[in-house]
């Protein structure tokens, strides 16, 4: 039985139709590793071509429950389907058409994902990416992997599905389950554009996107450094004495979910700045606490501001 307070642990899987989630889960759960007798609950919200068959599982304390209307897709109605279950952790196969947002919102409160998968049919991956790119950078950023299921070693290129992937995030596992049954894992190295391990790093203008991902994910590696790049100022009556933002609007997959990626910059003539100039700024990265953060984060200490001209591409974007 689940005890007071204890998390329900969420193992999720998404993707689009015939990407291959449904024979994964299916052979997880036919894995005795996994599937070693534990009160499981199967939610599926997608139901595609293939079906499970519970008599090739490893245990037969699988409990599988159908949720095929979003309107369903609710914490009230979630809860009531895990108790009834009697299990103690969920196994989701997700709506690719839905979005991870509204899952969040819907989960219960209680309910921890604790590993994201996403699978992907290789044949049908670019036309996605071409037309419904938003839903595509929703599923991989939430993934720790993506799994390009039917992928021609022939006729497809493997540098171009690594390319999408990693314009939208460069911490996802990305394996090729080719058309013979075979697994091979992306190996393609991706140095980044500038010499992270210079003292003094100087950002061309179409790297900033790279840049500013990079040292959201892993501030650490700037900490001491000097870096100088082109940027937007802003200047907030809000911000603390002495801080102003400096950055550039980002667009990750469409014009909708442009937004502006800045850094907290201190500097002693800070009310001097104008929001939407345009300077190229340098100063020295120290990682710590700032309010403007909610907790840790890069804080840029700044020796120099130069007016400049926008870049000839004002919109920062990946490859």
């Amino acid at each position: 039985m689940k005890q007071q307070n204890e998390d329900i642990p969420v193992y999720l899987f998404v993707g689009f139709l015939e990407g291959g989630k449904t024979r994964f889960i299916q052979e997880t759960l036919e894995d005795p590793r996994f599937n070693n007798g534990e009160r499981t609950l199967l939610l599926i919200c997608e139901e595609g071509i293939e079906e499970y068959d519970p008599s090739r599982w490893a245990s037969k304390n699988v409990v599988q429950h159908v949720v095929d209307s979003q309107e369903d897709f609710n914490e009230n109605n979630l809860e009531e389907i895990l108790k009834a279950s009697g299990a103690t952790r969920v196994v989701l196969e997700y709506n690719g058409m839905w979005t991870i947002n509204d899952l969040f919102e819907r989960l219960p409160i209680d309910w921890a994902v604790y590993q994201a998968m996403c699978f992907v049919d290789a044949g049908t991956f670019l036309n996605y990416n071409a037309n419904m790119r938003s839903l595509v950078v929703d599923k991989v950023n939430v993934s720790e992997l993506v799994v390009f299921n039917r992928f021609d070693l022939n006729s497809m290129d493997q540098v171009e599905f690594h390319k999408i992937i990693r314009g939208i995030s460069r911490r996802v596992q990305i394996a090729y389950e080719t058309t013979d049954g075979q697994v091979a894992y992306d190996d393609i190295q991706d140095p980044l554009p500038f010499d992270i391990n210079a003292d003094e790093i100087t950002i061309n203008d179409e790297d900033y996107a790279l840049f500013y991902r990079d040292i959201m994910e892993e501030p650490g590696k700037y900490d001491g450094k000097t870096v100088t790049f082109r940027a937007a100022a802003v200047r907030d009556p809000k911000f603390p004495e002495g801080v102003f933002a400096a950055g550039r609007h980002v667009m990750t997959c469409c014009v909708e979910d442009i937004q502006y990626c800045w850094l907290v910059c201190e500097w002693k003539n800070a009310a001097q700045m104008e929001t939407r100039q345009w300077i190229r700024i340098s100063g020295k990265i120290s990682v710590r606490r700032h309010k403007l953060y909610k907790g840790k984060g890069p804080v840029l200490h700044v020796d120099s501001v130069i007016l400049t001209e926008p870049p000839a591409q004002e919109v920062a974007t990946f490859y």
